[in-house]
Formats: C-alpha cells, sequence, structure tokens
C-alpha cells in the first residue's frame, strides 16, 4: 500500500528541519567563539588546544548519534528531539562563565550533544514520507547544515556589538546566552506542534544492531567521514584559516567561512532529488571526483622564497670610485685601463620588470594566479675598496612568490562546500534505499563515523600545522581520505554481485 504525504507529514519536515538548523547553529559555535577569545588574547591557548576545543563537541554529537537513532525508532522523533534542545541549552548557557580551557572542554561536551539532533530527525522524518520520496526529505532535512552558516555569518557581527568593537572584550559572554535561549525557544515550539510517531515493526535491540554486522555500513559510514565530517571540520577550521593566511578579520572571515557552508546546506535539497533521479553511487561518483581535483589544486601553499640570483662580478680589477644602487663605477689601476661601468638592476626596475611580464604590481596586492619572481643586484662593496679581477662586487636576488589568491583559493574551497552537501545525501539516500527499516539505527552509526570526522579532522590539522608549520597541509590531508574513499567505493562495486545482499537489480545499478 502506498504511503500518503499529509500535511502531517510536512509539518513534521519543517519542525525537524528548524531544530536541526538551530542545534547546528549551536554545535558550531566554538569555531567563532575560540577564534575570536584566541586573537583577543582573552585566552591564551595553542593550536593543539584549539583543535581540542573545535571537535570536542563534535566527538559528543557524533558518538551520541547511534543511541539517539535507537532511541528514537523506540519513542519517536517529538520526545528524543526535544530532550536534546532541552539538555544542551544547559551547559550552553554555563559556557558564559567559563575561564579556563578545562571548563570550556567540560562544557563543550555538554553542548556537543546538540548534534546527535541528526540522527533523532533523520529517523523521525523517513517515517513520514515514502521510500521515493526519502531522498528528497532527507535532502531538506539535511538542509539544516545552514545552521553553520547562521553562526560563522551572524556570530562574529553580534560578537562585535555585544563588545562594542572589542573595547569591552568580557561581553562575548552573553553570546553563549543568547544561543542558549534561541535552544530552548525551538524545544518549545517543537515540544508544543510536533506530532509523535514511531516505527510500526517493534524490535529487539540485537535485531537493531543486526546491520551494524555488514561492511556496507562502514563503507557508508567512511563516505559520510569525507562529505560530512570534512564540512563540520572546514566550518570551524576556515575561520582561523583566513585569519592567519590572509590576516583577514574575524568578521571578514567569518563571511568567507558562510559563503562555504551555506551552499551546501541548501544544495542538499538538490543532492537528495538528484539521488532519487539517478542514483546515490553515480553521484558519490562526482563528488568524490571533483572534489579531489579541488583539493589537489588547493595544496600549493602561500610562499615566499628568496634565492640567490644573477650576480656581478669585475672583469678587471681596479678602485671603486663610485657605488649606488644603480651603478657601480671602478677606476682601472694606474689609470692604464679607465674605467669600468657596471648597470645595477634596482628592486624598483625588477618590480617594474614583472608588473610588465605579468601584468601586475609586484605589491602583492594583484590578482596573481601563478607563481611569480622578480630579480634585483645589491651592491657587496662600498667606495674606495680595492677590487679584484674576478670579485664578486653586487649579489643577485630573485623573489619567488606564489600568492595563493584569496579570491581562487574562495572559489575552490565554494565548490568543495556544494559537493559536500550533495555527497551527505547521496549518503543517506543509500541507506534509505538499503535499510528502508533500519534508519534510525544504521543512519545513527553513519552519522557518527560522519561525525567523528568533525571531531578527528580538526585536532590533526592542529598537529599537521605544529609539524609541518604549513596551512595547506590540511588540504593534502583531505584528499588523501578522500581518494581513499573514490577508490574503496569503486573496489567495493567492481566485486559486488547482485543478488549476494538480497537487493532488487534495479537497486543494484544505482
Amino acid at each position: 500500500m502506498e504511503q500518503k504525504i499529509s500535511g502531517l507529514s510536512y509539518r513534521a519536515l519543517i519542525l525537524s528541519t528548524l531544530a536541526f538548523t538551530v542545534c547546528f547553529a549551536a554545535w558550531m559555535i566554538n569555531g567563532v567563539l575560540i577564534t575570536f577569545l584566541v586573537n583577543n588574547e582573552v585566552f591564551k591557548w595553542s593550536s593543539v588546544e584549539i583543535g581540542w576545543l573545535l571537535g570536542v563537541p563534535v566527538l559528543v554529537g557524533s558518538v551520541f548519534r547511534l543511541p539517539v537513532g535507537m532511541l528514537t525508532d523506540k519513542f519517536g522523533g517529538k520526545w528524543v528531539m526535544s530532550a536534546i534542545l532541552f539538555f544542551s541549552a544547559i551547559p550552553m548557557f554555563f559556557l558564559s562563565a567559563a575561564n579556563s580551557f578545562s571548563m570550556f572542554l567540560l562544557l563543550s561536551f555538554g553542548f556537543g550533544l546538540s548534534g546527535s539532533a541528526f540522527a533523532a530527525g533523520v529517523a523521525y522524518t523517513s517515517l513520514w514520507f515514502p521510500k521515493e520520496r526519502q531522498g528528497t526529505a532527507l535532502g531538506i532535512f539535511g538542509a539544516g547544515n545552514i545552521g553553520a552558516a547562521i553562526t560563522t555569518m551572524l556570530a562574529p557581527n553580534i560578537l562585535k556589538a555585544l563588545t562594542h568593537n572589542n573595547t569591552n572584550l568580557d561581553a562575548w559572554r552573553n553570546l553563549p546566552k543568547l544561543y542558549a535561549a534561541l535552544i530552548v525557544l525551538t524545544g518549545i515550539i517543537f515540544l508544543l506542534l510536533a506530532k509523535n510517531k514511531k516505527p510500526a515493526e517493534v524490535k529487539s535491540f540485537s535485531q537493531r544492531m543486526a546491520p551494524l554486522k555488514h561492511t556496507r555500513v562502514w563503507r557508508f559510514g567512511l563516505y559520510y567521514f569525507v562529505v560530512f565530517g570534512s564540512f563540520v571540520a572546514l566550518t570551524q577550521w576556515l575561520i582561523p584559516y583566513y585569519v592567519n593566511v590572509y590576516s583577514m578579520s574575524i568578521v571578514t572571515a567569518g563571511f568567507m567561512t558562510t559563503a562555504f557552508n551555506m551552499p551546501s546546506g541548501i544544495i542538499r535539497i538538490a543532492g537528495g532529488v538528484l539521488s532519487d533521479k539517478v542514483g546515490a553511487r553515480m553521484v558519490l561518483y562526482w563528488v568524490f571526483g571533483i572534489c579531489i581535483v579541488c583539493l589537489v589544486l588547493l595544496m600549493p601553499p602561500r610562499v615566499e622564497i628568496r634565492t640567490p640570483g644573477q650576480g656581478i662580478m669585475a672583469t678587471k680589477s681596479g678602485i671603486a670610485e663610485l657605488v649606488s644602487d644603480s651603478i657601480i663605477i671602478i677606476q682601472g689601476e694606474k689609470n692604464e685601463d679607465g674605467k669600468m661601468i657596471y648597470p645595477l638592476q634596482s628592486k624598483k626596475e625588477g618590480a617594474d620588470q614583472a608588473n610588465i611580464r605579468f601584468g601586475i604590481h609586484h605589491d602583492k596586492e594583484g590578482f596573481l594566479f601563478l607563481p611569480t619572481s622578480l630579480s634585483w643586484q645589491e651592491p657587496l662593496i662600498k667606495e674606495g675598496d680595492a677590487i679584484s679581477k674576478g670579485q664578486l662586487i653586487s649579489k643577485g636576488i630573485t623573489e619567488v612568490y606564489f600568492q595563493a589568491n584569496k579570491w581562487i583559493f574562495s572559489g575552490l574551497v565554494f565548490l568543495i562546500g556544494i559537493m559536500f552537501g550533495i555527497g551527505s545525501a547521496a549518503v543517506f539516500k543509500h541507506i534509505s534505499i538499503y535499510y528502508p527499516n533500519d534508519i534510525g539505527t544504521v543512519g545513527g552509526i553513519v552519522g557518527v563515523l560522519g561525525g567523528l570526522g568533525g571531531f578527528i579532522d580538526p585536532i590533526l590539522f592542529g598537529y599537521l600545522l605544529n609539524a609541518t608549520g604549513v596551512w595547506t597541509s590540511c588540504w593534502i590531508y583531505l584528499a588523501v581520505v578522500t581518494l581513499a574513499s573514490l577508490v574503496l567505493m569503486r573496489f567495493a562495486i567492481a566485486h559486488m554481485k547482485v543478488g549476494v545482499f538480497s537487493i532488487p537489480k534495479e537497486t543494484f545499478k544505482k
């Protein structure tokens, strides 16, 4: 019997999406708040400590997704989602009183529970829609990722207003209070308006856990580790990245990060529709392939290197008569050989030549796509010095500069954000096809593995930055993980045979 879509279905979808959006915004607060506090020297935390503070809420929200998914299947989404909202508001409020790293870490554990709202929303929303429409419905629900964009766009400006343009830094404590109030308000709305619904089939604990024996579930988890975990990690990591690499203010960095995460949330709807039409597997092929290309292009760091260039050697011996930035004149010995004139290329002349070659000013403010270079010469002698034949009288200097232009960088990051959104929807379309009666449990474990990416990645980014001193090391790591997922997916498909997993042939083709 075909399941009908009613007004209650759309109400459940709207309420779940609202709750998930607010929870996601709260889940991501540390990305803005910690960067603000460290940059203004309210707290002096290392990059590794920052990585832990960014990752801990994600860890908690991820780990609790499995039990939350199972509880939602058992008790219904209305009660579980409401409980998550009310409980996570408490540590969020007390974050306003934190004065140390350990207290921040402990309270981050607490409000990190908000991240588990995803599992509750997936299990609850999917019950209201037929199988052929679940990809679209879950794509719309997943658009709640836009909560990250709300935080990165609005929180820096709210902090600026609260602290009166950084003149009253202690006023940052009002931001967690505002977030706590918003979470409670959302909880009240959800509790009053949502209608509870549970799966028709009652299962035991062992039956609920049975799908976790399938390697396919763990593969889906790896895919989600890439597309969702990386999205969560970059939502927080891009703010300090922009501030440190491109010397942006935290407000500007917040807007640039919003350009990354806002499309990812909205495009997730299109990802769900696309997965319904052409199949989740084909969508993931394109997502992984495009992400790998973009990540490779992001690998070269912003660098400035000085290296020895072409110098000038004296062709005859004599006495240095005139030494300047543009010329050296040497009087020959006993006035027998006359004067030797050696023109020097100044730094300004080298910059002018670079301007002619590349169409930019070498003040690093122009739009540079490829590495550029300029060369100049500096005298090594002074007037009155005795010069011997073959002596180096002027050293050459060559400066190689790669701008890693912020607009090209942001364009690539923007495209990656779109791909992550589409890919996240495709993964859960996979789950609704293979495990239509276990979406809570399977979606929970896949959500755990995906969310762990949001926890592990910022910490690894911090360690990689400490070890290499290069900010772009994070793109190298993400490229390797994405490539591994693509290879694993291709390997699994190549060795899969129709009928082994008891799925229809038409499903296998997708």
